[in-house]
């Protein structure tokens, strides 16, 4: 390689700050500081080992900067006098970050460790400083090498002492303080102290990153498991693939482990495989293993230990595998820092941290995560409870329970007998012995309904042989409600309409012979009834749906009515019969006449049908059955719009589906509960139930379609409730799952996304989300959805520096636009964005003309507008926005001469032609018209507008000034404040007076 010289070595260090932190910048930083050594310019090598240093900071190669720095003070000692002030601070600033890089290596000694805070201590002394961060830096390795008592001493003189020039920010020092209280097991005190790093008020390149890490354990311990929640959805986001936080995704990824979010936390460390690997950070790499090894410990413990994980230095390796090349390369290091210590308090804490217990079984994130296999031998921890009754331990006890449910139709009754399905085949394995015959044929009945349940394709013969033990045994009311389960399997087999029927009848009089002295012979024939009723509908929909069909002869005119009237008229009959001895079938019935209506479009009637409902299900001792009714009425009665009434609707829902099993139910009355109360503006409340909603929807298996709708509306609970980071989190994590369900809501989704990273400050991914958007709207017939996303994309663009992709995206959105007669305040807006894009990379006379001419069409388009609606507000405020904006625009060709340095053709850089004197004057004057044109509107326009002419007057007085006539500045600035003092109290904002008066003031100096 040759020799660079000092200004490619320049500009090199230049390009290479750009870069992002990694291998490849400080690859580039030692090559870069190799250089500027051979160079013999020994500010420029100053320049490359603080950019050698600083590139290590930030990555995971942070101990390694202890060469270049050591260097870099060699250069000090040997002449002090050639570092610059700032040359000088930099060296002291980067001192602390090299203490406590020592402290990370094992490899140097204790007493050189000690021997760098001495220097330290001494050097800080010595020019002045205070010695806060000495303090800080003493703490450091005190509670590196076990020491405590002298940690302790060394935190309490660190915060007694005074903070100046090389105190580290506020956001860091709150952090490690904060981790101090973790340490000694106050996490209350812990959170308190990192409360404004948390709330926002002290921040830095790594914070609150690094607190919300810290601070999940914590607050999960305490019972604070909704902010627990948010901090790894926000601060997840935030550490995710920077190499600098390490220790920060390990702290997710056992936050993971220990709340039953193991599949989350293997999505983690997927993301990380290539941070796998022996790393120049030696303690980030035991930190980062550490939350790793916890997360594999659990996952070997729940049965996955055979199971594949990641790959590890290019070879995959299962759980258990990954663990033990893990474990042993972590205790390994840990081992380096004991014998260096002198103790084994390393090795201690990590075998302690790997080792925790699980902190509760389940904490719901939200976010979608992909389920891990079911393992062998090892029952899967169900995410909800399923609501049942206590165990019974008595065999005899839970027969008898079993049948109790069953005959009163409680969801428990599945479960109940499926355990003693269980025992039954346990006992009989053991002793050989066979149940008695009822107890049989009950088993065989539960194993024959599900079989029906699930459209087995043996359900009828299974049926078929539950009812005949039922009338071997004597049991005819059982029988009779077997052969009535043939009749609907075989409908649901979608059979032949004789057969179903013929299955029908037989029913019916199965029940009809029953003894008259059965006690269960209405409910049998009640029900009998009422499935033919429903049988019969749905067979006479498909015949007629054959009739009707082409060439048949028939005639098509009618619809089919007439059908769902009689439909409709037999289950009010039905209803009528029943109404006194049968309150929970008659509940049925009524719930089919409502869902009935509401097919029909009357969802008034409806509404009260299924009230009826429900509440006759409750007043026969059947909550759970007034679920569905419920929750479907509760979403009627939205479309009503009467949210109060379904919001009372869906929260008895959701209090009688206190003992229903079935978890697609809950997730239903769950979203539906959500998507009320966030219509309602209870966007707080909404999130808590669309989280529970989408893992019910997540164990019902309707992770995709169900569980995607809930997290759906999970974001936009938390968009509306302040939290962007969580929505975005929760969003992009089920976003392929929601591109499935149609371009329709694609488009919104994705744009709703968006709009999530452009409120996050991530314009390049929230322009690629509006971007493919767009794509998917262009041949909608409607191009207006097409034009916005154009130009929400354009806006992100430009907030990215994309400048030629952004002005094409603008004129794209103009196209589309002026092609949809779209609102024109848009197409100004538009027009104003494109004229400060062709200064973004610099002023040149082109630019300034074009940035001229795009302002000019904007005011055209304006005054067209108002010259057929004079006074239109908004209008009228845009025209004088673009005024405003003009002038600017002049300004900034005028100011950006004034910075050039003239040189001998009359040519400043970048092409601008030097304006002389005159030109520049009347530019000037230019700008103070367009100014008081502008602050003239705003101020027709009201008080509403004042800051905007303040803004307007002030820049015309300051332009006045430098063109010599300051007197007529302060003039404009003085009537100002004397129109400001004479309006009513609380009119203006309280700033804007004293601001009028101080430039008066100032103008006139």
């Amino acid at each position: 390689m040759n020799s660079m010289t000092a200004e490619e070595i320049q500009q090199a260090l230049y390009e290479n700050r750009r870069l992002p932190h990694g291998p490849a910048r400080n690859a580039q930083a030692e090559v870069l500081t190799a250089a500027a050594e051979v160079c013999g310019d020994p500010e420029l090598f100053r320049q490359a080992l603080i950019a050698q240093i600083d590139a290590y900071e930030y990555s995971a190669e942070r101990t390694r900067m202890v060469i270049p720095f050591a260097r870099l003070l060699q250069e000090y000692d040997r002449d002090p006098g050639a570092f610059g002030t700032r040359d000088t601070y930099d060296l002291f600033w980067r001192f602390k970050w090299v203490s406590g890089r020592i402290v990370e290596s094992p490899e140097i000694p204790l007493e050189s460790a000690t021997g760098w805070l001495e220097d330290m201590e001494r050097r800080y002394r010595l020019a002045g400083y205070s010695e806060r961060a000495v303090r800080q830096s003493e703490f450091y390795l005190a509670h590196a090498i076990g020491d405590d008592e002298r940690a302790e001493r060394a935190i309490n003189r660190w915060r007694a002492a005074e903070r100046d020039g090389m105190s580290d920010c506020h956001a860091c020092e709150t952090h490690t303080q904060g981790w101090f209280w973790t340490i000694k097991g106050d996490d209350a005190k812990a959170i308190e102290i990192w409360e404004p790093v948390l709330a926002g008020s002290q921040t830095c390149r790594e914070e609150p990153h690094r607190v919300l890490a810290r601070s999940l354990l914590p607050l999960v311990r305490l019972g604070r498991a909704d902010e627990a929640r948010s901090h790894h959805l926000r601060g997840y986001r935030m550490a995710r693939g920077t190499e600098s936080l390490l220790r920060s995704i390990g702290e997710h990824i056992e936050f993971c482990a220990l709340t039953g979010n193991e599949p989350r936390g293997l999505e983690i460390l997927t993301e990380h495989t290539a941070l796998l690997g022996p790393l120049a950070d030696v303690e980030s790499q035991m930190e980062f293993y550490g939350g790793v090894l916890v997360l594999l410990r659990r996952l070997s413990l729940l049965g996955h230990g055979a199971d594949p994980s990641v790959s590890y230095e290019g070879s995959p390796r299962t759980v258990d595998e990954l663990y033990g090349i893990l474990h042993a390369e972590a205790l390994g290091i840990a081992g380096r820092f004991d014998v260096r210590n002198g103790n084994t308090r390393t090795s201690d804490v990590l075998r302690t941290r790997i080792e925790q217990a699980p902190l509760l079984d389940v904490l719901p994130l939200g976010v979608r995560s992909t389920a891990l296999p079911e393992p062998a031998g090892v029952p899967a921890p169900a995410l909800f409870p399923v609501p049942a009754a206590a165990p019974a331990t008595d065999f005899a006890e839970l027969v008898e329970r079993a049948r109790q449910a069953r005959d009163q139709g409680h969801p428990a009754a599945d479960g109940l007998w499926a355990e003693v399905a269980a025992r039954l085949d346990e006992r009989s394995g053991q002793d050989g012995q066979d149940a008695e015959p009822l107890l049989l044929a009950d088993v065989a009945d539960h194993r024959a309904l599900s079989a029906a349940r699930s459209g087995a394709a043996d359900a009828a013969e299974l049926l078929t042989a539950v009812r005949d033990r039922y009338r071997a045994l004597g049991r005819a009311e059982r029988a009779a409600l077997a052969e009535l389960r043939l009749a609907t399997a075989a409908a649901q087999a979608v059979g032949a309409p004789g057969e179903i029927r013929a299955l029908l009848a037989a029913a019916l009089q199965s029940a009809e012979a029953l003894d008259p002295a059965e006690p269960l012979r209405t409910r049998r024939i009640a029900l009998a009834e009422l499935t033919s009723i429903r049988v019969e509908s749905y067979l006479r929909s498909v015949e007629a749906a054959h009739s009707d069909a082409p060439g048949d002869g028939h005639d098509h005119g009618h619809g089919h009515s007439d059908g769902h009237d009689e439909f409709a008229a037999e289950l009010a009959a039905f209803a009528a019969a029943y109404d006194e001895t049968l309150p929970d079938v008659v509940a049925e019935a009524e719930e089919t006449l409502g869902r009935l209506a509401l097919s029909q479009g009357d969802p008034d009637r409806a509404a009260t049908l299924l009230a009826a409902a429900a509440a006759r299900s409750v007043a026969a001792g059947r909550p759970w059955e007034a679920v569905d009714p419920l929750a479907l009425r509760a979403g009627v009665l939205v479309s009503l719009g009467r949210p109060e009434e379904a919001q009372e609707a869906a929260l008895s829902a959701l209090e009688h589906a206190s003992e229903v099993t079935d978890a697609d139910t809950q997730g239903v009355v769950r979203l539906t509960l959500a998507d009320i109360l966030l219509r309602c503006g209870a966007a707080g409340e909404a999130t808590v139930h669309a989280l529970t909603a989408a893992h019910w929807f997540d164990q019902a298996g309707r992770t995709a379609d169900g569980g995607a709708q809930a997290r759906l509306l999970l974001a936009r609970a938390y968009a509306r409730d302040g939290r962007p980071a969580d929505a975005a989190e929760v969003l992009q994590s089920t976003l392929p799952d929601l591109l499935e369900h149609g371009e329709g809501q694609a488009v919104s989704v994705r744009e709703f996304l968006g709009d999530l990273l452009g409120e996050l400050r991530e314009p390049r991914p929230a322009a690629e989300q509006y971007l493919l958007a767009a794509e998917l709207a262009k041949d909608w017939e409607d191009q207006r959805p097409h034009a916005g996303l154009a130009q929400s994309a354009a806006d992100q663009l430009s907030m990215a520096d994309l400048v030629p992709e952004a002005v094409a995206a603008y004129e794209r959105a103009l196209e589309l636009h002026r092609q949809t007669d779209g609102v024109p305040v848009a197409e100004v807006r538009m027009l104003r964005s494109l004229a400060w894009l062709e200064l973004r990379e610099g002023v040149t006379d082109a630019g300034v003309a074009r940035a001229r001419a795009r302002m000019d069409e904007a005011a055209a388009v304006l005054e067209v507008l108002l010259a057929s609606d004079p006074q239109a507000p908004e209008l009228r405020s845009e025209l004088a926005q673009t005024w405003h904006q003009l002038a600017q625009v002049l300004d900034r060709r005028v100011s950006t001469q004034e910075d050039e340095d003239e040189d001998e053709t009359g040519t400043g850089s970048d092409g601008l032609v030097l304006l002389d004197k005159a030109e520049i004057e009347a530019l000037r004057l230019e700008e103070v018209r367009l100014w008081d044109r502008a602050a003239g509107i705003y101020g027709e326009l009201g008080t509403d507008h004042l800051e905007d002419r303040f803004q307007c007057l002030s820049s015309a007085a300051w332009t006045e000034h430098e063109l010599g006539r300051a007197e007529a500045g302060a003039a404009r600035m003085s009537a100002l404040a004397d129109e400001l003092r004479a309006l009513p109290e609380g009119t203006a904002p309280e700033w804007l007076l004293p601001s009028a008066e101080r430039s008066a003031k100032s103008l006139m100096a």
